[in-house]
């Protein structure tokens, strides 16, 4: 079966917490993978780095990492200083998750997170950019064994990336065993014309995997059709990490940052650890049901 995991911040406001509380949590519910923001990792030391990853250990939880780029690092930018920075900056976060024994980071870090503020009527001098930084970064991703995924994200989080075609096509200019694809549920039902079409499009690209609603909420929640995505998976034989990342919380810098504007669920940590129970239960039941379990 597919390891099944959990975006650790399904129940935190901020993006850094307590690590080693949801890795329990996440142990305890079921899951095989808890996953957070990589960010924080450049604020630990290496003592408190290795506390984490012998609690994940002792639990039999993966960690894997996720990045949405700050701009002051966008390495599409057309400004070389903001490239350089870039580069180095997610070479480091690469350094760390690798010191972590980490195999995936994935995310919107191919450039800043965000859309710009000015008209964009072509975007391949942004395209050419990044995938020329994104050449030197993987590079380190191949010394620390890391595969780095780029994620298609919807056009209100990226001018760049897209779409499963745009992240395929950018997957294949960079020409490394250590860059693959990351599809996200939530931000395919805004782009793709058709969502099991895209996944097939991806393939063998396809490394890790996100699910989340229309509305961000928990899968099963919303008007997503799962079968459509279940089949499309099994399609393909897709046997890699499936993540939930489900963002039901106002307030906060998760908040803030995804938009979340009303609160989707009971704010409480009680009722978010019963929509992860849910959660996992749904998609270990749709593995089921299309022979991937």
């Amino acid at each position: 079966m597919n390891k099944l995991g959990i975006f650790m911040n399904f129940w935190e406001k901020q993006w850094d917490a307590d690590h080693i509380k949801y890795i329990n949590k996440a142990a305890d519910i079921g899951f095989d993978i808890l996953e957070f923001q990589a960010q924080p990792l450049l604020d630990m030391s290496k003592e408190k780095m290795q506390e984490i990853k012998k609690a994940a250990d002792i639990r039999g939880i993966e960690l894997t990492y996720s990045l949405g780029l700050d701009p002051a690092y966008d390495i599409s930018s057309a400004d070389e200083s903001v490239r350089a920075a870039g580069i180095e900056y997610l070479k480091n976060i690469v350094e760390r998750v690798g010191f972590m024994e980490g195999k995936v980071i994935s995310g919107v870090s191919y450039a800043g997170w965000g859309v710009t503020d000015y008209t964009i009527d072509n975007k391949d001098d942004f395209w050419d950019r990044s995938v020329g930084s994104m050449r030197k970064v993987v590079k380190t991703a191949e010394e620390y064994d890391v595969t780095y995924c780029v994620e298609a994200v919807n056009r209100f989080e990226s001018i760049l990336i897209n779409t499963a075609e745009e992240a395929l096509k950018y997957v294949r200019e960079i020409e490394s065993k250590n860059i693959g694809v990351l599809l996200d549920t939530y931000h395919m039902n805004i782009e793709e014309n058709n969502i099991g079409d895209a996944i097939r499009l991806a393939g063998p690209y396809l490394v890790n995997f996100h699910t989340g609603e229309n509305n961000r909420r928990a899968p099963g929640r919303g008007h997503i059709n799962w079968d459509e995505i279940f089949q499309a998976l099994k399609d393909i034989d897709y046997r890699g990490r499936i993540v939930s990342e489900p963002f039901v919380m106002m307030g906060g810098e998760v908040g803030r940052n995804v938009k979340t504007w009303r609160n989707l669920d009971t704010p409480t940590e009680k009722t978010i650890d019963g929509e992860a129970a849910f959660l996992l239960n749904f998609e270990r039941e749709m593995l089921a049901k299309y022979g991937l379990a």
